[in-house]
């Protein structure tokens, strides 16, 4: 019998560092385009800290980023130019924001009571959830609305499951279009806090 050389083989690798350095798998993981909406602006804690054509441009590319990524639609848009040109009591738009979280945030919990049933009453989750999508429109909560009709899909075929996915999703689109609201409103009070225009 023949003794053949003894091949000198590297020190073993821990199997994650290997596939950090793409021994495993040469292809690097497929990349996921970028869904989520940029950062909220940082307000200032001082209102005074940054002047009002400042805190404007911040309003403005703020609420350009919620139309951009499609959390608000034109109605919106039309809430803030009735309140702009005059034809509306001033604070208009924070009033009705502040009534959509009001009445958006009790309809959540009730349907969320509701499905939590050992039997459900779709038709009053039905009701619900037709009522959010009119407390929606009226704020132009387009992502909220949107999630409203894909809601009504799970209604109709009385699938439990596919609600309490549903109300998951309705429950994140609300906290994030609440976020955003509630950023814009800080920083129109900065601004008046500011002084005139």
């Amino acid at each position: 019998m023949v003794a053949l050389p003894a091949k000198r083989l590297p020190p073993a690798e821990p199997r994650a560092s290997r596939y950090i350095r793409g021994s495993i798998d040469p292809k690097p993981p497929p990349t996921l385009p970028q869904t989520t909406p940029p950062p909220a602006p940082q307000l200032p804690s001082d209102p005074f800290a940054m002047s009002a054509a400042a805190l404007r441009a911040l309003l403005n590319s703020h609420v350009t980023s919620m139309f951009n990524t499609g959390t608000v639609d034109e109605y919106f848009q039309y809430l803030q130019s009735v309140e702009e040109d005059g034809s509306s009591a001033p604070g208009l738009v924070a009033e009705v924001i502040n009534l959509f979280i009001g009445d958006a945030n009790s309809i959540l919990n009730g349907i969320a009571g509701l499905l939590n049933q050992p039997v459900v009453d779709f038709n009053k989750v039905d009701d619900l959830v037709h009522q959010l999508k009119g407390c929606s429109c009226s704020v132009g909560a387009k992502k909220v609305n949107l999630c409203c009709m894909y809601f009504h899909q799970f209604i109709e075929s009385r699938s439990k499951e596919g609600c309490l996915m549903a109300l998951s999703l309705l429950r994140n689109e609300f906290c994030d279009v609440c976020n955003k609201f509630q950023t814009m409103m800080q920083l129109e009070q900065q601004i008046a806090a500011c002084g005139p225009k």
